[in-house]
């Protein structure tokens, strides 16, 4: 879509202040930790581009608050399993020995859209060191939520400690296809191939989310927890009938 198209869908500019408004309106409250998934072209035309929803999360959360978002690159996974595109086989020694070292604070997202490329190199936003499934976090809990980061998105992972601070989730103009926190459901219950493809069925029926516009976007704020354990017991569920 391109920028005279958002025009044409947008009735009136996106701002900090609009979308503040629309955030505190859904209810995000100040001082909670909140992990938000997002797409900046759902939002509208903003003013500020990807800079605007970062200072409107912030503006929201206030000081004793705590903003979370993936930070994944996936380029870093091994190359002879890229898919979608695949490389040459001929590339694949060239792309593991040439490629830079991983650096959290310089390595880019991939795949994460630009509010969540913006943030990652935020002031005073800190990174946990997974190559392939990092976070980043600004506020009080970021440097518990991304220390130790050892398991991809298991137990020593930034989600198990958003658990553990029953934190928020918010898709912000996204699908539960991008709520990664999905993922501790399934390493919880012992599955080793993770699907996110899965994820809207499996959350079909879940009423712990509230729903609303920011910006022109339809959003979710749901508690982690609550949807961790619900995708945890719907796949059990699936399990026990897939092997009665």
């Amino acid at each position: 879509m391109s920028e005279a198209d958002v025009i044409a869908r947008t009735p009136e500019p996106r701002t900090v202040a609009s979308l503040t408004t629309d955030l505190r309106a859904l209810g995000i409250e100040p001082g909670i930790t909140l992990c938000v998934h997002s797409s900046l072209s759902a939002l509208g035309w903003v003013a500020g581009g990807a800079a605007a929803p970062i200072h409107a999360l912030l503006d929201t959360l206030g000081p004793d608050g705590t903003l979370v978002m993936p930070a994944h690159s996936g380029d870093y996974s091994d190359p002879a399993r890229w898919r979608n595109p695949p490389v040459p086989p001929a590339w694949i020694e060239t792309i593991r020995s040439e490629r830079p070292p991983f650096d959290p604070r310089r390595t880019q997202t991939r795949g994460m859209g630009a509010i969540a490329e913006l943030f990652r190199a935020w002031p005073d936003v800190l990174r946990s060191d997974h190559p392939l499934a990092s976070f980043a976090a600004h506020g009080p809990n970021a440097d518990q939520i991304t220390a130790g980061h050892l398991d991809e998105l298991g137990e020593r992972s930034p989600l198990a400690r958003l658990y553990d601070l029953d934190a928020h989730v918010l898709l912000l103009g996204v699908g539960h296809d991008r709520n990664t926190s999905l993922h501790l459901a399934e390493t919880r219950c012992g599955i080793v191939e993770m699907d996110s493809d899965r994820f809207p069925e499996l959350m079909a029926g879940f009423a712990g989310e509230r729903a609303g516009l920011v910006g022109s976007a339809e959003t979710r704020l749901m508690r982690q927890r609550a949807a961790v354990d619900f995708a945890a017991d719907r796949l059990r569920k699936n399990a026990q009938i897939a092997n009665p």
